[in-house]
């Protein structure tokens, strides 16, 4: 049970973050359900089944926070190397929670984007998240970007292709092109990148996520499990956020490097 003196205290912790610069788009790699559900001795869909209480927490304290962006590693292109049972249950889980959330995420004006190759996914997965991207098409609180069936360096041969096909048409000079365009021709046209980007179960690696985007990202990661991370956490990583300098290849406020 939480006191009253801890509403306090975490009531002025949110007025400090709100206070100092937020980053406008944090990205997450929710890793650990699988780790979860074996420490507990249960099957890796139970640590999948308890990561939703994580995204719907999350979700809602960064809309709450007042972030721009939030995007959600949720299935990979390797994913589906998997055995298909779980492949399967995690494709049912995604379409229950989408159908469970949206009237909330209408309500508290998230508009739901998707990234990937949306195409390939199931169908009833496809019609689902399609559903949810036309629903809160209109919302403008928060953009929160579901990465499915995404996979960074197919993004990006994606993007070239994307290109080529310009260049083949005439519309588009070999030499034009640059750093601008093919940030058009990425999944994420027209949002900012990352300022943030947190991996939870004490992974130390990228999976192959947001290449690009990611070039000057503040990277943040923990050992807690997806299934434990609340907004709690999502505060702490915000925080540590604050504390460093961005200096994109620049010197620091004192001149050093």
């Amino acid at each position: 049970m939480v006191s009253a003196g801890e509403d306090i205290a975490w009531e002025q912790r949110v007025e400090r973050l709100r206070a100092a610069p937020l980053p406008r788009h944090v990205a997450i790699i929710m890793d650990g359900n699988g780790r979860w559900a074996h420490q507990r001795g249960l099957p890796r869909i139970a640590g999948h089944r308890a990561s939703l209480e994580a995204v719907r927490d999350v979700v809602r304290f960064a809309g709450e926070l007042g972030l721009e962006v939030l995007t959600l590693f949720a299935f990979s292109t390797e994913n589906w190397k998997r055995p298909r049972s779980e492949v399967e249950a995690l494709w049912d889980l995604l379409v229950d929670h989408v159908e469970s959330e949206l009237d909330d995420l209408v309500s508290n004006g998230v508009q739901v984007r998707v990234i990937g190759r949306v195409e390939e996914l199931p169908p009833a997965a496809r019609e689902a998240v399609g559903k949810a991207v036309r629903a809160t098409a209109h919302n403008r609180r928060l953009i929160l970007v579901l990465a499915l069936n995404y996979g960074g360096r197919r993004e990006l041969v994606d993007a070239c292709a994307r290109l080529a096909a310009r260049v083949k048409a005439g519309e588009l000079r070999p030499e034009d092109i640059d750093e601008d365009m093919v940030a058009g021709a990425l999944y994420t046209a027209g949002l900012p990148d990352p300022d943030l980007l947190i991996r939870t179960s004490g992974e130390q690696r990228i999976s192959n996520f947001l290449l690009w985007q990611t070039a000057y990202t503040e990277f943040w990661v923990t050992d807690v499990c997806w299934p434990d991370f609340r907004r709690q956490h999502l505060a702490q990583a915000i925080e540590a956020y604050q504390r460093r300098e961005r200096r994109f290849g620049g010197l620091s406020r004192e001149g050093q490097e």
